[in-house]
């Protein structure tokens, strides 16, 4: 899962990604306004924590704009203003929860998880496609109730892939989820190609009914076997 921080203070922001980053997820990160939006223009993202104040604008501003264009990116505001106004004004706008500074990186995580269980699987601690049973929370894999051991990245493709059945996903898109910022410094995708095979092996050995079909000339797809 791919996690935006969009926060000006370099030591919070650099806290809070190697926070985040040990916890498995993908992070990238935006100091200013200018930066911010175009990432959200840019990008998508399964979680943004978004800073109020930002040089250059406010980060309700940039909530606007990325419920303006009818994303569905989980939001979590952290700012330091805990005003009721704030609070009120964030939620309205469609933001799915609010941390006011100061805050333990305990509590950060455990919210961020909690906005992608909702956010993910409508409330659901598990995503369920034929056989196979993914729960984000332990990151356990299970096909017909046996676990399959996966590898970090091969896990991270499966789930964005079971977030998305039967959607074709580019292999750009799928790098820059996976991978985050680093993407972008290669000029090839074989890294995409060989994760992707050894996930197809290790589904297809472990019984699955599911799985990861090429889209010639698109991308990938994951969808129920044939019969």
């Amino acid at each position: 899962m791919k996690i935006l921080i969009i926060e000006d203070e370099p030591s919070l922001r650099e806290l809070i990604a190697r926070e985040l980053s040990g916890e498995g997820y993908v992070v990238e990160a935006a100091a200013d306004f200018i930066s911010a939006e175009t990432k959200i223009v840019g990008y998508n993202y399964d979680c943004i924590l978004l800073d109020v104040m930002l040089p250059g604008g406010s980060g309700l501003t940039l909530l606007d704009k990325l419920r303006s264009m009818g994303r569905g990116d989980n939001v979590i505001i952290i700012s330091a203003r805990d005003s009721v106004d704030d609070r009120v004004a964030g939620l309205e706008m469609g933001a799915d929860d609010y941390l006011a500074k100061p805050f333990h990186m305990a509590e950060l995580v455990a919210r961020v998880r909690s906005v992608l269980r909702r956010g993910r699987s409508g409330g659901s601690l598990t995503i369920e496609l034929g056989n196979v049973v993914l729960d984000p929370a332990s990151r356990r894999v299970t096909v017909a109730g046996a676990m399959v051991d996966l590898l970090k990245k091969e896990y991270d493709i499966l789930l964005h892939f079971m977030q998305r059945p039967d959607h074709i996903v580019d292999k750009v898109v799928l790098a820059e989820a996976v991978w985050g910022d680093y993407a972008d410094e290669s000029d090839n995708f074989h890294f995409v190609y060989a994760q992707i095979k050894n996930l197809r092996r290790k589904l297809e050995d472990a019984g699955a009914d599911i799985e990861l079909r090429s889209v010639y000339g698109f991308g990938y797809k994951l969808t129920h076997k044939e019969r």
